[in-house]
């Protein structure tokens, strides 16, 4: 039987907005039956809702990813509730945008990295004994939202690129692992994408950003980035960079590391010029 015919079980942490909350209603319509977390217990209600309009099966369970205790609840009520898990998406997330001479809270680099990282890898361990024998028996999945700055430096954006390189490195050495148990690893590194993540980030005092660093002119669509996720958990990518440009940034830095750098300082100092 083909994979597109299987009603697969998936946890999506994240769920309650942007790239999460469209993954889950795409999923929905395919009919899988999904585990949704989140920090908003009302958000997540309302995405649970609107999934089982769409004919899924949805359990939502509130989760704070950096809480260890939430993430081993989480994976209880998905087994709990369908038996396993065949996919774990780890899409939960914090942004920030400061140049680090001007950063004043360093807390924030553990908040990032709690949230980015360890969240990711709390969630793993957990589903990790459940994704070796799946309710579809055919290999559980691991999928790991990360980031194009989780490949290449990018200024003002110090604490947020440590927390996403330390989450590919994490899944990038696990997928080598998790093979020998019959475990896939996908991870996703998207560019732009047109949500609120940004504004819902922090700035270098610690405190909700309310703004985008980046120009999101030309930014991808949630609907496109979601489609293009999912086509990647079906063929079983090892890692997905969702645009050509960014394919093409990584491929430059290769041979002309120097030029991308100042590629990179021209195009901080003109955002820095437009917000001034």
């Amino acid at each position: 039987m083909r994979y597109k015919s299987k009603k697969r079980v998936f946890v999506i942490t994240g769920a309650s907005a942007g790239i999460g909350a469209e993954l889950a209603r795409q999923l929905a319509r395919r009919r899988h039956r999904l585990v949704l977390a989140a920090r908003s217990a009302e958000a997540l209600e309302r995405v649970a809702g609107e999934c089982a309009a769409l004919g899924a099966q949805v359990v939502a369970v509130p989760t704070d990813v950096t809480v260890d205790a939430d993430c081993k609840r989480l994976i209880a009520r998905a087994v709990e509730a369908f038996g396993g898990i065949d996919v774990l998406i780890n899409n939960a997330g914090l942004s920030m945008h400061a140049r680090f001479a001007d950063i004043t809270d360093f807390s924030t680099f553990e908040q990032l990295w709690r949230v980015n990282c360890l969240g990711t890898i709390q969630c793993t361990r957990y589903a990790y004994p459940h994704l070796r024998a799946t309710p579809s028996r055919r290999g559980g999945q691991i999928v790991g939202i990360s980031s194009l700055a989780g490949k290449t430096g990018v200024p003002g954006r110090t604490a947020y690129c440590m927390s996403k390189f330390a989450l590919s490195g994490f899944l990038e050495a696990l997928r080598i692992e998790a093979a020998a148990d019959g475990i896939r690893v996908t991870v996703v590194y998207p560019g732009v994408v047109r949500t609120d993540f940004r504004r819902r980030g922090l700035n270098a005092h610690g405190a909700p950003a309310g703004v985008s660093g980046l120009d999101e002119r030309g930014a991808m669509p949630v609907e496109e980035c979601a489609r293009r996720i999912i086509r990647a958990i079906r063929a079983h990518r090892r890692e997905l960079v969702l645009t050509a440009q960014g394919r093409f940034g990584l491929w430059l830095k290769l041979i002309a590391p120097r030029w991308v750098d100042r590629m990179a300082r021209a195009k901080l100092a003109k955002t820095s010029e437009q917000k001034a």
